[in-house]
């Protein structure tokens, strides 16, 4: 089975950064033989098309993700299958949400694997290149969960 982790966010826009410092963090570890972990940042189209392209069975997607929490708040969302409408003409690569890449891959008739959304409420996204303290301190639990997730999916527990 091949997966594909994908570091999303805008490194300076604060706690944004989030995903792309846990794929970081991950792109140093040994995750499985067809594991592919990738900081994607702002490029929302890129990630839809390496999703749509039939190249992966399933897909980890690590975002900052404001669902009302406490900061820090790490989420597992399995998202939902019909998502948003997205015109993919008007389509803004650096301001693709998690739903919005998953929606464009329907709108232009790709095949989507399996997408879940490992998610860190943000304490901020006012301009800077540090995370806060709460969503600093939920890295390590992040990517227990993604290694969790890659076991699940695999089959092969992943080491740390």
């Amino acid at each position: 089975m091949r997966i594909l982790v994908a570091g999303i966010g805008n490194m300076f826009l604060g706690d944004d950064g989030f995903g792309v410092e846990v794929a970081r963090r991950l792109s140093g570890q040994t995750l499985g033989e067809h594991i592919d972990v990738v900081d994607f940042g702002i490029r929302g189209i890129h990630l839809a098309f390496e999703l749509s392209g039939g190249r992966y069975d399933a897909a980890v997607l690590v975002d900052a993700v404001s669902r009302g929490g406490a900061p820090g708040t790490v989420y597992v969302i399995e998202p939902d299958v019909g998502g948003e409408a997205c015109d993919p003409s008007a389509a803004d690569a650096h301001s693709l949400t998690p739903d919005a890449v998953l929606a464009w891959i329907r709108q232009v008739g790709g095949t989507r694997p399996r997408v879940v959304v490992v998610g860190c409420e943000p304490e901020t996204t006012a301009e800077s290149m540090e995370l806060s303290a709460p969503v600093a301190a939920a890295i390590d639990q992040a990517m227990q969960t993604i290694r969790d997730l890659v076991g699940e999916m695999s089959g092969v527990t992943p080491c740390a």
